[in-house]
C-alpha cells in the first residue's frame, strides 16, 4: 500500500441536536501545517471518518469512487440479505445484482479500486488521526478521548464489516508504519489477531462514547456495544457476547409498541433504534433512503412513488415466498411484506384492476419495510435506515444465554417480548426443549424480526444454516459462501503475499 496524502480543507460544521446530516461546508483550503488548529478542527478531522457509514451513492476514496456501508448499491443489505435465502434471484439487471442473489460471488474478482478492498487505506487514514489526536497539545485529555473514541468506532466497525466481506485483511495498525516500507507488506493477520483488534477498538468505543450524543447521527456507547457483541456472537465468544448484551439491558432501550414505526420517516427517533443512517428529506445533499426505489416492482403504486425499478415481475429485492409463508397469519411484522398489489394502469397488457400475485409471476413478496409516506413526489426518502436495535440485542442476549446455559426462562422472556409485540404465540415447550431447538427457534424468529436489516448471512454462518436453508430456497453453495473473493487486482500486486480466500 502505497502512502496516502490527503489535502486538507478549511470548513465549518453547525450542529443542531434536531439536525439530520453533519456535512462541512467548504471555505478554501489550508495547509496540513495549520489544519487542524483547535479542537473545533479536529473534530472536524475526526468526522471524515464517518465516510464509509452514510447511504449515498458512495464518496471519492484515494484511488476511486468508493460505495459506502450502507450504500444502496454495493451495501450491506445486497451483500448479507441479497446473498441468502431471504431473497430470491434477481437476473433482470445481471451484474452484482444477479451475483450477490445467486451467490454465485466470483464476480467479485474482477473488481476495481471501488472495492470494498480499498478499506484497508481507510483504515490507514483512520490510525493517522488517532496518532494525530494523542499527540496534539491543544487538546484536554476528555477531548482527546473523546475523539478518539469515535475514531476507534469508525476503524474498528470497518474493520468488522472487512472481516465479513474478505476474511482478516492486511491493516496499519501501528502510525509509525506509515509512509514505510511496511505498508507494502499484504501478509494477511491471523483471524484471532485480527479480531482482537477489532475488539479493542469497540471496547474503547463503548467504554467513552457518550449513550446520546448531542448531535443525533453520531456513534454513541449502545452502537459500539452492539457490534462488539455482534463481534462476539459471530466468533461464538457466547460468554463475552453475554456480558456485552447485559451492558445495555441498563441502557434504558426498550421496544416500541408498533413494529412499523421503526421503518417509518415520522417515528424514526425512537426509544428501539440504537443507530441509524440519518436520512434527510426532501434529499438535497447528504444520506437518503432509496429502498423502495429498489424494493418496489415497475408496476406498483407506493403513496409518493408511482414506480419501482426492479421491473413488472417484482422489485429488485423481494422476500423468497417461501419465507414469507413462514410467518403466522398474525404476525405484525409479515405486514411490510405485500403478497399481491393492484396494478397500475400504465402497465403492460393489464387492464385498470388487475391484480399482481405469485399466481401470475410476482417473483416474491414485495419489501415495504421503508415506507415511502414523507418524500416528495418521485424522490428518495428521508427514512433513517436502522442499524442496531435493541430487538436485535434481545435476541443475540437469548442466543448467548442458550449457548452458555441452555434455554434458560430468562432467555425465552427475551424472545418472548419481542413476540408479544409482533402477536405471535410466546415459545412453546417443544421450541425450548433443548439447546438446539432454541437454537433453531432462535434462527427463525431472527428472520421474521430482522429481514431487510442485513444480519442473515452472518445468521447463516454462525447458527449452520448455510447449506440446508439456501438448497432450500433453491440457491447453489459455492465452495466457499462464508467470505467473498478478494479482488484480483490486490492479490495480483501483492507480490505473492496476499492469499485469496479459498474456493476462488
Amino acid at each position: 500500500m502505497k502512502k496516502i496524502f490527503i489535502s486538507l480543507s478549511f470548513f465549518v460544521l453547525i450542529f443542531s441536536s434536531c439536525t439530520s446530516n453533519f456535512d462541512p461546508q467548504l471555505y478554501g483550503t489550508l495547509a496540513p501545517s495549520t489544519f487542524p488548529s483547535n479542537f473545533s478542527e479536529y473534530e472536524l478531522y475526526t468526522l471524515d471518518l464517518y465516510k464509509p457509514f452514510y447511504s449515498r451513492w458512495g464518496y471519492n476514496g484515494a484511488f476511486a469512487w468508493e460505495n459506502n456501508f450502507f450504500s444502496p448499491e454495493w451495501g450491506h443489505l445486497i451483500m448479507f440479505d441479497g446473498s441468502t435465502d431471504l431473497m430470491p434471484v434477481f437476473t433482470n439487471w445481471g451484474g452484482f445484482w444477479q451475483g450477490f442473489t445467486s451467490t454465485d460471488f466470483t464476480f467479485m474478482k474482477t473488481q476495481g479500486r471501488g472495492s470494498h478492498f480499498e478499506k484497508v487505506r481507510f483504515v490507514t487514514r483512520a490510525t493517522q488521526i488517532i496518532s494525530d489526536i494523542e499527540k496534539a497539545t491543544i487538546l484536554s485529555s476528555d477531548q482527546k478521548t473523546a475523539l478518539i473514541a469515535e475514531a476507534k468506532m469508525a476503524r474498528g466497525w470497518t474493520m468488522y464489516y472487512l472481516l465479513h466481506i474478505y476474511g482478516p485483511v492486511p491493516v496499519i495498525l501501528d502510525p509509525t508504519k506509515i509512509g514505510t516500507d511496511a505498508e507494502a507488506d499484504l501478509t494477511r493477520p491471523t483471524r484471532a489477531d485480527f479480531v482482537t483488534s477489532i475488539e479493542s477498538d469497540l471496547r474503547y468505543a463503548a467504554d467513552n462514547l457518550p449513550k446520546a450524543p448531542t448531535n443525533y447521527g453520531r456513534f454513541n456507547k449502545g452502537c459500539a456495544l452492539t457490534v462488539l457483541m455482534r463481534l462476539y456472537l459471530n466468533e461464538k465468544n457466547f460468554v463475552k457476547a453475554e456480558s456485552t448484551g447485559r451492558e445495555i439491558l441498563p441502557l434504558g432501550y426498550s421496544l416500541v409498541n408498533n413494529y412499523a414505526s421503526l421503518f417509518d420517516e415520522a417515528t424514526e427517533k425512537n426509544s428501539e433504534t440504537i443507530w441509524a443512517v440519518s436520512c434527510q428529506n426532501p434529499v438535497t445533499t447528504g444520506n437518503f433512503n432509496a429502498w423502495p426505489f429498489y424494493c418496489y416492482p415497475s408496476n406498483y403504486v407506493g403513496n409518493k412513488i408511482p414506480s419501482g425499478w426492479g421491473g413488472n415481475d417484482g422489485g429488485v429485492l423481494s422476500a423468497n415466498w417461501a419465507f414469507y409463508d413462514s410467518f403466522s397469519s398474525t404476525d405484525s411484522r409479515r405486514q411490510l411484506l405485500i403478497p399481491q398489489y393492484k396494478m397500475s394502469k400504465g402497465s403492460y397488457n393489464v387492464g385498470e384492476d388487475s391484480i399482481k400475485t405469485r399466481a401470475n409471476g410476482l417473483r416474491g413478496a414485495v419489501i415495504a419495510k421503508y415506507s415511502d409516506n414523507g418524500g416528495l413526489v418521485n424522490s428518495t426518502q428521508g427514512n433513517d435506515i436502522v442499524v442496531c436495535r435493541y430487538a436485535d440485542v434481545l435476541l443475540m442476549l437469548a442466543e448467548a444465554i442458550n449457548e452458555n446455559s441452555g434455554p434458560t426462562p430468562e432467555a425465552i422472556g427475551f424472545v418472548n417480548q419481542i413476540r408479544t409485540r409482533a402477536h405471535v404465540a410466546g415459545v412453546s415447550a417443544s421450541e425450548s426443549a433443548s439447546k438446539d431447538a432454541f437454537r433453531d427457534m432462535l434462527f427463525i424468529e431472527r428472520g421474521h424480526e430482522l429481514y431487510f436489516e442485513g444480519l442473515r448471512k452472518m445468521d447463516l454462518i454462525r447458527m449452520g444454516k448455510v447449506q440446508s436453508a439456501l438448497t432450500a430456497a433453491g440457491k447453489t453453495v459455492g465452495p466457499n459462501y462464508n467470505v467473498f473473493p478478494l479482488p484480483d487486482y490486490a492479490v495480483n500486486n501483492s507480490n505473492g503475499k496476499l492469499k485469496q480466500n479459498d474456493g476462488y
